[in-house]
């Protein structure tokens, strides 16, 4: 498989591995990013009391911390600082000269939606002129008789007519890399490039013909990952999602695909990917050892972009392409049922961190995503340090760092967006709108905390949540009490232990406390 990859890597890999000079837009993310991470310690270090071996030793953790929340305000800053890229894109006219294949994986989803939309994507490549250089592939691991049959159902008429190929896999080996790796053995080598849509997730024919208009206009470009933006909500919390995605999106996106360049990562799906590059990252290694760090890699999409880098190619963001969306998850248990999956895949990611070759840049992704879990725990620790006394710091000065930062990436929403709107009445729904996510996103983010603490436990203690976490049995207890009675605890705990750093409880305490109230209503599904 080397060989092959070195065969049909890139002309110029090479001149590009060996010039890796940061781009401009590199450069001023990493100044921001140890500015903020250096002014979150050091507020930290005016705020410390009394210097003991417990401070010193936890001084690490919280500049660990501070990169990582730093690196939202730095993203967020660049991208509402660097120019909008002009609009550019095929000709009217314009067809593709290669073959191209769009993958739709499926494993049990309500196939009706599917076969709705893929309909519709049908009839739009006829409308944009390329359904003769591009094929529609159905990729089942369905596997339950009741559920193929839906499926098949759905679908008839789509196979009938000749404008999807549908396969269902008896062997489920490997689960959705398998799958694709399945796909690639038996028609890989009829086809140029590959568009990966997973079945929740959604791709206009127009915003399908961009991507492909990518590749075959920039011959080094192995992947090119699509900006999403998630499907109207049907439930307070998917409504909740998509206000926070439209407010933040833009300005993310656009930084993220400005520091990352050529070294961009992979979400594993609404994304294309040249074949010959794939072929460098389809047969992924099996961790050794049972898991959840061994086995399967369950966030195959990072490593599979860090893999293709590696080989020479180009990996990209187009945030700013329309027509690209996914669904999310409708409420908040099924928020937390697909994180602690996540949570076990990114941390898997310890072991594959340091494989030789990678990009720097590809590494930091790795790291991120790593972070994104670590995260919970570590602060944890720290109010409990801070609350009981074991740290002592006096003043708000912290805190009020720790916010700023937090709050950078919702400023620059509202810088990008306010002067835009045109009406007195757009800048007071934005306003609404920003007010609401900032105080529903305050309240949310202890609980998430606390999750994401109990998962990295969980990991830690060996526990396999599977490659999709499996159902779990209805709670004895209503959503939100047990939150609740570890607020009146830890409430308790304050009022009876008045330590100069008790305040910080405080942040953890209210939102707890509101638990009972808060979860319901964000687990309440559509009818």
């Amino acid at each position: 498989m080397q060989s092959v990859c070195q065969m049909n890597a890139p002309i110029n890999a090479g001149v590009r591995a060996r010039s890796r000079r940061p781009s401009q837009a590199l450069v001023i993310f990493l100044t921001l990013l140890f500015g903020f991470a250096g002014m979150l310690v050091w507020a930290f270090a005016q705020a410390v009391d009394t210097w003991t071996w417990v401070v010193w030793a936890v001084l690490p953790l919280i500049a660990a911390n501070a990169l990582w929340i730093s690196g939202g305000a730095a993203t967020a800053i660049l991208g509402l600082i660097v120019p909008t890229p002009k609009a550019s894109g095929a000709a009217p006219g314009w067809t593709p000269a290669r073959k191209s294949a769009l993958l739709i994986t499926l494993c049990g989803e309500d196939p009706a939606p599917v076969a709705r939309y893929l309909d519709d994507l049908h009839k739009g490549m006829v409308r944009a002129g390329f359904d003769t250089t591009a094929r529609i592939f159905i990729l089942s691991d369905t596997y339950e008789e009741e559920a193929s049959a839906r499926e098949e159902a759905a679908l008839a008429d789509l196979i009938a007519a000749g404008h999807v190929h549908y396969r269902r896999r008896l062997n489920r080996t490997g689960k959705k890399p398998g799958n694709i790796s399945d796909w690639l053995d038996a028609h890989g080598e009829r086809f140029d490039h590959m568009v990966v849509l997973d079945a929740d997730s959604r791709m206009t024919a127009a915003s399908i013909r961009h991507l492909i208009w990518r590749l075959e206009l920039n011959p080094n470009l192995g992947l090119c990952q699509a900006g999403i933006s998630l499907i109207p909500g049907r439930s307070r919390f998917g409504r909740y999602q998509r206000v926070t995605a439209r407010l933040l999106s833009k300005t993310f996106g656009k930084g993220f695909a400005a520091w990352s360049g050529k070294s961009g990562n992979y979400w594993g799906h609404n994304a294309i990917i040249r074949i010959d590059a794939f072929r460098c990252a389809a047969a992924l290694p099996t961790l050794s050892g049972p898991a959840p760090f061994g086995g399967m890699i369950l966030s195959h999409d990072f490593i599979e972009a860090a893999w293709i880098r590696r080989a020479g190619w180009d990996v990209e963001l187009c945030p700013g392409i329309a027509g690209s969306a996914e669904d999310a998850p409708q409420s908040l248990s099924e928020y937390f049922k697909r994180d602690r999956r996540w949570c076990q895949g990114n941390l898997q990611h310890l072991r594959l961190i340091a494989a030789p070759g990678l990009h720097p840049i590809s590494r930091y992704h790795l790291m991120t995503g790593i972070f994104s879990y670590l995260a919970a725990p570590i602060w944890l620790l720290l109010f409990a340090l801070m609350s009981t006394g074991l740290i002592s710091v006096w003043g708000f000065l912290p805190i009020l760092a720790v916010a700023t930062v937090l709050l950078i990436p919702k400023l620059c929403a509202l810088a990008d967006t306010l002067p835009k709107l045109r009406t007195a009445r757009r800048w007071r729904i934005v306003l609404r709108a920003w007010g609401a996510e900032l105080v529903l996103s305050t309240m949310l983010a202890p609980l998430i905390m606390l999750r994401q603490a109990v998962y990295v436990g969980a990991v830690l203690l060996g526990r396999d949540c599977g490659w999709k976490s499996p159902q779990t049995r209805a709670r004895r207890i209503p959503a939100g009490w047990l939150e609740a009675a570890l607020g009146l605890a830890l409430a308790a705990y304050a009022i009876a232990n008045a330590t100069p750093g008790a305040f910080w409880m405080a942040l953890v305490i209210i939102p707890l406390l509101s638990a009972p109230v808060l979860m319901p209503k964000l687990n309440e599904t559509p009818g």
